[in-house]
Order: structure tokens, then sequence, then C-alpha cells
């Protein structure tokens, strides 16, 4: 995994403004549009092909370019052999559309009368770009288009869908199967509540070139064995500081063993519970300061908030090496227990922690969940993990990420101290702490797909071991 800004272009995620910028760049470089068009259209329409297996495909085309992809989509299906017509309520408007209509020879249905069924419904009406709710014309025509279809599948974006902030200008929009990124990815691809709605999420690529500044899409890490003469402490120290309830502080060490840490060592008060191969130490937690081998700390989970673990959460603050901080940890923490601090903090909160640290560190009050977590980022100097069904990162260097879809079972107590552990053991290898944070992620989703239905939290926290198998 590398910084964001030598992110792969297939990893990018794009605003609109971004997005139109990167085609401008392609169109001045001698591409023209049409020729976009095209790469779009045909890309699009080799995934259509394959969820219709050659049956009955609807495409509903409006007036922009993305109705052009349309054309482009439905002239390819038909070329192919396929039983395709398109819905038309409104006429081309942009010159490339145009041309993509001219070329198409097969049905167009104007969208009045009786609407075609079939196997798929492709939604081309507007892309992107749309900034302003659905005429209820529009929105009765995409949604019973969607009811006539076994699958529907979206063309960039789902038609009534902030691209930019992932909401939703129309509330009772279709659920798709199929959601089709053209040239890049875009933040409601990630953001709740627009990705619930999307399913299965393709890139389509058009010859898009990295984009400066742009946030990324986490994929799947490339994890190397240790080298031949490891040893624990090179593989890295992770301190994990528990408190008053200990089971959560054992389920974040136990993720953490898992996750790469060549050494995880518990300071609780006893160890009752504790597996039998987790270092617990029961000495006092000031100890944690004279281990110079300390690669990394984590502080929070199941720590409490009285004046005992106000006073763990200083000492561990006080150890010159990165930290993690989750729970508990978030809601005491304040600036002035960071006044001192120079090495990197991680903060993973969920929404509730995510506004008591707004609160604390004086954020302004952001619109959408990207502004929350880049304000708070910036205000904190902490690399920030606002976790939940649409987990963002953000660095305080202006760095920024996009978790995918993960696992509605993640929805479950315990779940959060599993993340915990297993970002702290991929900072205490001695990651680049914005890495560490997007890697212990991706582990934390990839064991929640490869975990048995349901599962516990602790069986969650024993399949990171396989989650990271999967990236060697």
């Amino acid at each position: 995994m590398t910084h964001v800004d030598t992110y792969a272009s297939s990893d990018q995620i794009l605003t609109v403004a971004q997005m139109r910028a990167a085609e401008e760049a392609l169109i001045a470089d001698g591409i023209s549009v049409d020729e976009l068009m095209q790469r779009a259209g045909q890309g699009a329409a080799a995934w259509v092909w394959r969820v219709s297996g050659g049956n009955a495909v609807s495409v509903l085309c409006g007036p922009g370019n993305n109705g052009g992809d349309g054309y482009v989509i439905a002239e390819s299906l038909r070329r192919r052999g396929g039983q395709v017509v398109v819905i038309a309520p409104m006429a081309p408007a942009t010159e490339a559309a145009k041309i993509a209509r001219a070329l198409y020879q097969g049905e167009v249905h104007e969208g009045e009368g009786d609407l075609p069924r079939g196997e798929v419904f492709v939604d081309c009406l507007f892309g992107s770009g749309l900034s302003r709710p659905l005429e209820d014309a529009h929105r009765e025509l995409v949604t019973n288009l969607a009811a006539r279809h076994a699958k529907a599948v979206a063309v960039d974006m789902p038609s009534g869908i902030a691209s930019d902030s992932g909401l939703l200008l129309n509330e009772d929009l279709p659920a798709y199967t199929l959601t089709l990124a053209l040239g890049a990815w875009k933040f409601a691809h990630f953001l709740m509540p627009a990705s619930a709605r999307m399913g299965a999420l393709r890139l389509v690529p058009i010859g898009v070139t990295p984009v400066a500044d742009a946030a990324q899409a986490i994929a799947r890490p490339e994890i190397a064995a240790p080298p031949a003469d490891a040893h624990k402490y090179t593989r890295g120290l992770l301190a994990v500081v528990g408190g008053a309830m200990p089971g959560a502080a054992i389920l974040a060490s136990t993720a953490a063993q898992g996750a790469g840490a060549g050494y995880v060592k518990l300071f609780a008060a006893d160890k009752r519970n504790c597996p039998s191969d987790l270092v617990v130490e029961t000495g006092p937690v000031s100890d944690l300061l004279s281990d110079h081998r300390n690669a990394a700390i984590l502080v929070g989970p199941g720590l409490g908030r009285d004046g005992a673990a106000r006073e763990r959460l200083a000492i561990a603050l006080a150890d010159p090496v990165p930290v993690v901080l989750d729970a508990d940890a978030l809601v005491l923490l304040g600036p002035r227990l960071l006044a001192e601090r120079s090495a990197p903090l991680i903060a993973t909160p969920h929404e509730g922690e995510l506004v008591a640290l707004e609160r604390a560190f004086a954020c302004e009050e952001g619109t959408t969940r990207i502004e929350r977590a880049v304000a708070l980022a910036r205000a904190s100097g902490m690399v920030i993990v606002a976790k939940g069904p649409d987990t963002v990162i953000a660095g305080p260097e202006g760095q920024l990420a996009c978790a995918p879809r993960a696992s509605a079972w993640l929805s479950t107590a315990g779940t959060g101290d599993v993340l915990a552990g297993t970002i702290a053991s991929r900072l205490a290898t001695g990651l680049d702490p914005f890495v560490a944070a997007c890697e212990g992620v991706w582990l934390h989703g990839e064991a929640a797909r490869l975990a048995p239905k349901p599962f516990t939290a602790s069986q969650l926290a024993e399949t990171i071991q396989a989650a990271l198998a999967a990236c060697l």
C-alpha cells in the first residue's frame, strides 16, 4: 500500500469537478468526446451483457452525455445480438449524445404508454453531475422501469443521487443490482445512504490518469512475510492498555496478534479470561514507559472514564511512540492532553465519539462525513478513522480514503475493539499511520467477509489472521 498521491488511477475517488477536469485533460491530449463516450459505453455494455445473459434489456437515456453513454450501450448490445430497447423521454441535448443517438439502430420508446419489461433495466437518465431532485415524472419513470425488470444497473451514478456527498436527492429511489463507475470512483459509491442502494460496484476505465490530491478507495494491501532474520521485536511490540472492562482489551489484543505485530502485550489488572498465548503485564501501567522497545500503543477499549482511566490515558500519551486511541479514550481526550505530543496518533471514533471529538477540538460543523473527518484531522493533528457503514479515513496532511462497503454483520458489539487492535498492530509493524489505518480497515472488512454469519466479535478477531493471509 502506498501514499495517497501515488495511488493507481483505478483506486482514486474524484469529485464531479475533478472528473470533469480529468476528462478535459484527455480531450486536450487529443481524445475526442465521442471516443470517450465509446470507451465508457462499450465498457459498460460488456458488464450489462454479462448481467442480462442475452435477455431483454431496457436502457433509459437522458439528454446529456450520460444518456449518450446509454445509446452506445444499447447499440453495443444490439450488435451482440441482444434484445434491447431505448427509452428516451427527452431528445439528446449535447453534440456527443446526438451523435451516439444517430449511431443507434434499434428501437426507441419515448417513455409514454406501456413501458417495456425485461431482464435488465439500465439507468442512464442523469449522471454524476446531478445536483437537484428528479422531477416527479422522471422519478416515476425510473421507479416503474426498475419494477418491470428483474435487475437494475446504474451507469456511473443512479439517478437522484448527489455524487460528491452520497445524499439521496429523492427518498423513494429503487435499489440497483450493479453500479458501473465511469472513469473513476465517485464519493457516493462509498458513502451512505447512497452506497446502500448501488449493489455491486465495478469500475469502467476510460483512460483517466492519476489526479493530484485525489482521495483513494482502500484496496487489498500487499503485505510481505517477515524477513528471514526477523524476531518478535523487529516485527513490532504493541502495548495494549486495559482498564475497567477487560473483555474489550482482550478482543483488541486477539485481533492484534493476527494482524502482523510480532509481540502483543496487554497491561491489565489480572490475567483472568486471557488467552494463554497473550502476554499480560499486571504491574503498574507506568512500566509501559520504561520499555524502549514499544513500537506502538493502543489505549481505549474497556478503559473506563474514571480517574484511573484518565491516568492510564495520560501515561500512554506520554510514551513518544505512535498511539491508537479508541472508545473511552476518545471521550476523555482533549487538546491539553496532546499539547506535548509529537509522535503520530490515530483515532477511531464511531458517530457519537466523532461528535464528542468535534466539540473537544472546536471543529466547525461539517455537512458531509468527508468534510467532518477532514476538519477533525486538521484540527487535532490525528489520523481520523470515522468508522461505520461508510468508513472514512482522513489524515492531518490532507490524505483521504474511503473504505468499500463492508458486511452489515459488523453491526454487533465489540467489532470496533477488533478494528482498533487491527489498526494498532499494523502501526506497530512500522507503517506510516495513514497507511496502517487503511490496511487495518481493509483487514477488518475482509475478516467480516470470511467469518461465519452471524459472527461474534471474538470470532471476527480470530478471523483477522485469515484476512492477513489473503494479502501475502
